[in-house]
């Protein structure tokens, strides 16, 4: 069996050493690959060429491989974007594994006051994020560099806004390896001890936007955890459970 993660650049992925070590520790032959895109056209190669028996995907194909698939699963319908794929007898099957990752990585750091989010960035993980958050009943606002209906301009990031949005998350790549000295262009300032601040990220373990947080002490989680939960679900939909 034949596996991979369809992305752009994908060197700073853990997700080929997770695998490789899942299918080790539970005598699986298989294998998983990198498979970096420079278009998203690209996957159409990949699929002629056969031999895959599903896929991970990750930014910046989550809502652009969709086009490409046979059937969508409803719940990554709803959300607009794709982070898994199951080839079954030829026909290309997407899923979203990203939200119960994430529900699952921030359920525990929830409490009774944590009732409404900032979603910095509005791509296909920001999409993952805000269906959990409707999910967990949490309101929340998009914040964005690009002027669109519903969201909130990063200018307009103040005080108030940051004072009665309890949860912050990073769903944009700004942050991420290589480029680890950027961060989101937000007041730091105004976070406190009641702030939970996520980053989608997992590499580096502390990205400039979590450190920033720290400082204010908010409550900082990384992406590690949320990656784990989703490959352990994707590895669930290909049959591979043990």
């Amino acid at each position: 069996m034949k596996f991979g993660l369809i992305g752009r650049r994908l060197s700073h992925s853990f997700s080929k050493q997770f695998f490789a070590q899942y299918f080790e520790k539970h005598n699986i032959k298989a294998q998983y690959d990198n498979i970096e895109l420079n278009e998203v056209d690209d996957f159409k190669c990949i699929i002629q060429c056969g031999g895959y028996s599903g896929f991970s995907v990750t930014n910046p194909y989550k809502e652009l491989i969709m086009m490409y698939l046979d059937e969508i699963d409803k719940i990554a319908k709803a959300v607009g974007a794709v982070n898994c794929i199951k080839v079954e007898d030829g026909r290309l099957i997407g899923y979203n594994t990203d939200i119960y990752g994430f529900c699952t990585s921030i359920e525990p750091y929830l409490k009774p006051f944590h009732k409404r989010a900032l979603i910095l960035g509005s791509g296909g993980a920001s999409k993952a994020v805000q269906a959990a958050f409707r999910e967990l009943g949490i309101d929340y606002h998009i914040v964005s560099r690009n002027v669109q209906d519903n969201t909130i301009l990063y200018n307009e990031v103040d005080k108030s806004l940051i004072e009665t949005h309890q949860i912050v998350v990073n769903a944009t790549p700004l942050g991420m390896f290589p480029n680890i000295e950027e961060y989101p262009d937000i007041p730091y300032q105004h976070f406190g001890n009641r702030h939970i601040m996520f980053d989608l990220i997992y590499n580096p373990e502390k990205t400039v936007f979590l450190k920033k947080g720290e400082q204010q002490k908010a409550v900082i989680i990384n992406g590690l955890k949320m990656l784990h939960l989703q490959a352990l679900k994707a590895i669930e939909i290909f049959g591979l459970t043990k």
